[in-house]
């Protein structure tokens, strides 16, 4: 497959793109946000973390995804009883044999729906990482590698706290976007309505196989990237690091900056919104648009943040604006 992105490939990505919001726009009303999340981190072989209270389409929008994909899917409710074992599989004794193998989780599927991650324990946690980082998971003294794609989508609701466990920050540095889900306006909650109110199935086409989906992924990689973009993206992530409080207002407000896969995601991520765009290079606004996501459960508050109640969407965007756009 060729590395030059011609205008050819990059007008079929961008056509490609459109069937899949265009149809999961079928049943997902709105959101486009979040369903522009999901799709990025899909071709940018990464996991979504999405946020929001109930009833705002979170799981709908990714059994509606599943669907219009030829992939297995899979859909785990995340409960305080989960156990690892419920997760990736564990082994078992086959008596007419004599001997002990390997029954398979649910992980072992192409689209993992983690919902209310933030009900499991610690335990159910950590055998997540494995699955998330490495592609693979182990059973016994056997490890397996997982089919590709593997993407897990994990909803969690930020208002509830009793009974949750707050995901660790080596968990929620796996996942590539974390994309707020906010409620629809007052026009789009009317076409929810009229659409939704019949207790009906809309029914939605597989429209992307798998190799159309390694195509959409080799267009992205295929995106050129100036060298002061490339910088303007270490620097975004630098500052969140910086130290010096005289240089910087928003230094006082970060208690721990974003990790150096925060810089490669955030270089992915560029490269596919530009692609979303029709466009086979990356523009600073590119960088711009992604880096709420890619940053915003990276960049750890400190208590005088809190105090004052900034978000970390306020954080970054203060970032955003003390970094020199080339």
């Amino acid at each position: 497959m060729s590395t030059e992105l011609s205008e050819t490939r990059i007008e079929q990505a961008h056509e490609t793109i459109d069937r899949l919001r265009t149809e999961i726009g079928a049943r997902v009303i709105g959101q486009r946000e979040m369903i522009d999340g999901l799709l990025m981190a899909l071709v940018a072989g990464g996991h979504v973390l999405l946020e929001g209270v109930p009833g705002l389409a979170k799981t709908l929008a990714v059994k509606t995804l599943a669907e219009v994909l030829d992939a297995h899917f899979k859909r785990i409710q995340f409960t305080p009883d989960l156990l690892p074992a419920d997760l990736i599989g564990t082994m078992i004794y086959r008596q007419q044999t004599g001997e002990f193998v390997a029954r398979k989780g649910p992980i072992f599927a192409n689209i993992i729906l983690a919902d209310e991650i933030n009900r499991a324990p610690a335990k159910v946690q950590a055998a997540l990482l494995e699955a998330m980082q490495e592609r693979q998971v182990t059973i016994g003294d056997t490890t397996y590698p997982l089919e590709s794609p593997f993407f897990v989508l994990a909803t969690q609701n930020p208002i509830e706290h009793e009974g949750t466990y707050p995901l660790p920050e080596a968990e929620l540095d796996r996942f590539l976007l974390k994309v707020i889900v906010s409620y629809p306006d007052s026009e789009g909650e009317l076409q929810i309505l009229r659409r939704m109110g019949v207790e009906r199935e809309i029914p939605v086409r597989k429209v992307l196989t798998n190799a159309e989906l390694g195509e959409l992924r080799a267009s992205a990689a295929a995106v050129r990237v100036d060298e002061r973009i490339e910088e303007y993206v270490v620097g975004i992530v630098a500052a969140s690091r910086e130290r010096d409080k005289a240089r910087h207002a928003f230094v006082r407000f970060v208690e721990y900056g974003a990790s150096t896969r925060a810089s490669i995601y955030l270089y992915r991520c560029a490269k596919v919104n530009a692609l979303f765009d029709g466009r086979g290079y990356v523009l600073p606004d590119d960088v711009k648009v992604v880096a709420l996501p890619v940053l915003r459960h990276r960049v750890i508050l400190s208590y005088e943040a809190e105090s004052e109640e900034l978000t970390p969407d306020d954080v970054v965007r203060q970032i955003l604006h003390a970094v020199p756009v080339p």
